[in-house]
């Protein structure tokens, strides 16, 4: 058996929406970006959507949309707490902008951000506090949610891996001033690259539409709320207002997402289905920690640390993984204070990175897609049996 790491959802409808991008040729952002952008809002209930080409770009874009805006806007030096475990590209913006950054522990079953460590990393300088929602499950944003606003900082929510994620029967990327999401190939909706930006705030939607393509006015409503607009259509064409970026989406991409938008509660809820039957299978057996779901969990995956407790090598167990055909990978990256890249960043880490540490050394994901994996999960359960019975005769 394999049992895939990632897996393709496009079916009829996404490659007829290709098709319509081919015939009609226009190939950069357009109509079904801009249709993508007006459902993708609707569907997660905030006013304004974009789009862009990942989302580490959404990243980026939202991140700098903050250093613009007229009032309470970053500026290099401030400080910004984040949690110990996220992928590379939650970072990146932060330091590429001038931030220091303030790393906390997570906590070990949900693998999300402690929120009780906030208070511990907060300091004058204190900014804006990035909550990530780790791999389909919701962090404590009400709890994050409140320390901001007692601090006057801003909520950032990175919810790249977490699409569909609720809390309070909220959707998660949608409790901060500005929420980001990816549709990456992976991920719960693809448009084989892609990220969203989304926020209730016009004013960075002004500034995160400039900042998209070139810094330019173009793309901007009449009546903006960033800049005065001029009677001269020549110069306006090319009119720069900001040292923005190219990370426009193609139009396919739109195409592709408004067909995975229809599929999308459905795709969720085998997701969910699936997770059933994993948390079924490992959620009683202590030799293993399974991520506990907050509020509703859209469950990117389905991650295994090895409890400490036990004297068993996770190489040996990933050893008998690849020969079983089962793929694997670190979950998201492990404790990011562990790559050679940190030495290259502002940073200060706040108290131990105990649970971090053991995320990092201890754990690992597989697979989880919007189709039955009933087979699959059995299977790995299985090898993983096998693992520990291989440890146990030669201890």
């Amino acid at each position: 058996m394999h049992y895939q790491l990632a897996m393709n959802t496009f079916s009829s409808e996404e490659r007829q929406a290709m098709l319509r991008v081919i015939d009609e040729e226009r190939y950069t952002m357009g109509k079904y970006v801009k249709q993508f952008e007006e459902e993708f809002s609707k569907k997660f209930k905030k006013k304004f959507s974009v789009m862009v080409n990942s989302g580490s770009s959404a990243n980026l874009i939202a991140v700098a949309a903050l250093f613009y805006r007229k009032k309470n806007f970053l500026r290099p030096g401030d400080e910004v707490i984040v949690p110990a475990v996220s992928w590379a590209t939650t970072y990146y913006p932060l330091h590429q902008y001038g931030l220091k950054l303030k790393f906390i522990d997570v906590d070990l079953h949900s693998l999300n951000m402690d929120p009780n460590l906030l208070k511990e990393a907060l300091t004058p300088k204190t900014k804006m506090v990035v909550a990530v929602n780790i791999l389909g499950n919701p962090c404590e944003l009400m709890k994050i949610k409140s320390f901001c606003e007692n601090h006057d900082l801003i909520l950032f929510e990175d919810n790249c891996e977490s699409m569909g994620a609720k809390l309070n029967d909220q959707y998660c990327g949608t409790f901060g001033q500005i929420g980001t999401f990816s549709s990456f190939f992976s991920h719960h909706i693809s448009t084989m690259e892609g990220g969203i930006i989304v926020t209730d705030d016009e004013e960075l939607y002004e500034l995160s539409l400039s900042l998209r393509s070139h810094g330019w006015t173009r793309t901007i409503p009449n009546n903006s709320k960033i800049y005065q607009s001029r009677e001269d259509d020549f110069f306006e064409a090319y009119r720069f207002i900001l040292p923005g970026y190219n990370v426009r989406p193609i139009e396919m991409m739109g195409a592709i997402g408004i067909e995975q938008l229809k599929k999308f509660d459905q795709m969720v809820e085998q997701r969910r289905k699936n997770a059933n039957i994993f948390v079924k299978c490992f959620h009683n057996d202590e030799r293993f920690i399974i991520q506990r779901e907050n509020g509703m969990s859209t469950w990117f995956c389905f991650t295994i640390i090895i409890n400490p407790k036990f004297n068993i090598y996770r190489s040996k167990i990933l050893e008998l993984l690849k020969l079983s055909n089962i793929e694997h990978r670190i979950i998201t990256g492990g404790n990011f204070l562990r790559h050679d890249v940190i030495k290259h960043i502002n940073h200060e880490i706040i108290g131990d990175m105990k649970n971090a540490n053991i995320i990092h050394e201890q754990g690992f994901f597989v697979g989880n897609h919007p189709c039955d994996l009933s087979d699959e999960i059995h299977y790995f359960k299985f090898i993983l049996n096998k693992a520990f019975e291989q440890q146990a005769a030669f201890a």
